[in-house]
């Protein structure tokens, strides 16, 4: 959904959820009231690759709270979940009845009941909302939603932007085939997403050539997740601590985003091009992996495949030259389900998956226009491309090199050998 420009309360440049929206608000008597509404929800992953979460007003991620610094809020949760649930606004500074761990805060908000939270939004910056009552399950279904609070004032430590993105990280663990989560896997996901999204099915971020962006990362998985930009250096100019201050800030081209942290990057779009934006952890620019694959490159398949084709007639070759060949095959998937690699770009497979998107930066994008342009013309001469002319012969690695601790080669020592010959006959007695 477009940015959604306040009508109502301070004016402020609103964020662009990443596959996502931003929930309306009204104002009361100058509180801001927010509604929110805790329930099942089916969220498409990616096309044609439908997952059965649990979320917020229809989404998970919810939808995204703005704010302004100094705002009185006021949010009313509605549960409509089959158990009881509560909210946790991750990072506020608030009173300690509303911060929202079920038990320890407050009473759990049980099937069907309102709760109401109030509280000011005392600083600026990037934060989460999330349940804090049976959290495994909750979170593992897709409980969690974004929240920013823009400063009231020209912040010395705050810029003005053009592009203000946001998207939090979450993962799966869905059988291809199925619907629902496991919520019992603790580290062995198949599915890493952004706002419960997977590559192709994440939005592309397109901004203006010169346009000055941010974006703010929020990490709500079970671990950490270097997130790398290509073609551009960023600073990291803030956390859920609020804005980093400007003498500990240095240019960076990944940074990691460790567990229940937000980190908030931002960069001078001033290279034209399609740049890829994903976490640089392999397997998590992949879908729907299966971990106990065994390795199979260099052995030939031949002989025991035409055997194996005689009883399995759709049976096929994999991973006997690495696995790229995936992304060729016509392999039949179970129905609801998103192929490992995937994705087309102009010159062919992408072969990418996850936690993957691109920065789609522009000189003849409008200001404003948040509309995907297609793919970058290259200028002529500036795409890498075969060559068919002669070559020298390439250097090769020849030397293993030697020990940082060789051993003493100590002299031999002279061994002295007695030979003793069995005797040839019985011995007398």
């Amino acid at each position: 959904m477009p940015p959604l420009v306040p009508n109502t309360g301070r004016s402020y440049n609103p964020v662009v959820t990443l596959n996502g929206w931003t929930l309306p608000w009204r104002m009361n008597n100058g509180v801001k009231e927010f509604h929110l509404v805790a329930e099942p929800v089916v969220r498409e992953m990616a096309p044609g690759f439908k997952a059965h979460l649990w979320g917020y007003n229809g989404q998970s991620p919810g939808p995204t709270i703005e704010v302004v610094e100094g705002d009185r809020v006021r949010i009313f949760v509605t549960n409509k979940l089959p158990e009881h649930t509560s909210i946790h606004w991750h990072g506020q500074r608030l009173p300690n009845g509303m911060d929202g761990v079920a038990g320890l805060n407050q009473p759990a908000i049980q099937p069907g009941k309102t709760f109401v939270y109030e509280f000011v939004a005392r600083r600026p910056g990037t934060f989460m909302y999330h349940p804090h009552a049976d959290e495994m399950t909750q979170m593992a279904m897709g409980m969690m939603g974004f929240w920013v609070t823009h400063p009231k004032a020209k912040h010395p430590l705050i810029d003005e932007v053009n592009r203000d993105f946001c998207f939090l990280l979450n993962a799966y663990d869905i059988d291809p085939g199925s619907y629902t989560p496991k919520i019992m896997t603790m580290l062995d996901f198949n599915l890493w997403s952004w706002n419960s999204r997977i590559f192709p099915g994440i939005d592309s971020l397109n901004v203006r050539l010169n346009d000055k962006v941010r974006i703010r990362i929020g990490n709500l998985t079970m671990t950490n997740h270097p997130i790398h930009l290509h073609g551009h250096e960023f600073l990291v100019t803030g956390t859920d601590g609020g804005p980093t201050p400007k003498s500990t800030r240095w240019y960076e081209v990944t940074t990691d985003v460790a567990v229940g942290q937000m980190r908030q990057i931002e960069f001078l779009a001033d290279e034209e091009g399609d740049w890829a934006f994903h976490c640089h952890k392999s397997h998590h620019t992949m879908n729907a992996m299966g971990h106990n694959v065994p390795t199979l490159i260099g052995v030939d398949h031949r002989g025991i495949a035409k055997k194996i084709n005689s009883l399995i007639p759709d049976y096929m070759v994999m991973g006997e030259r690495g696995m790229a060949d995936m992304t060729e095959m016509e392999m039949p998937i179970p129905d609801n389900t998103a192929p490992m690699m995937t994705g087309e770009g102009p010159f062919g497979s992408v072969e990418m998956g996850g936690m993957f998107s691109v920065l789609k930066v522009r000189r003849d994008q409008k200001p404003g226009d948040y509309s995907n342009p297609g793919w970058f013309k290259h200028p002529e001469g500036t795409v890498a491309h075969e060559y068919t002319g002669p070559l020298a012969e390439p250097a090769r690695f020849k030397s293993e090199g030697g020990q940082s601790m060789p051993r003493i080669q100590k002299p031999p020592t002279p061994t002295e050998v007695k030979v003793r010959k069995p005797s040839s006959g019985h011995e007398n007695h």
